[in-house]
């Protein structure tokens, strides 16, 4: 599952891959929109995240597709 995380007055987004499911990834966000609190996510690679809840401006939850090879005719 990969996952871009849009922080408010910031002109980039942050782009995490996590192997968790996406109900158990909009939990997690939705906890630390509500609280305030931070939002922690680990990568595959052991890469931790940190993203405090109340700066979060938007999050793209969507799953991978595997790159197409070849032309278009």
């Amino acid at each position: 599952m990969e996952l871009r995380i849009g922080v408010q007055h910031s002109p980039r987004e942050i782009t995490v891959e996590s192997e968790k499911s996406a109900e158990d990834l909009t939990a997690l966000i939705e906890t630390a929109v509500a609280e305030s609190s931070l939002l922690r996510l680990e990568d595959p690679k052991g890469r931790v995240v940190l993203v405090p809840g109340a700066k979060i401006a938007y999050v793209d939850l969507s799953t991978e597709e595997p790159r197409r090879v070849g032309f278009l005719s």
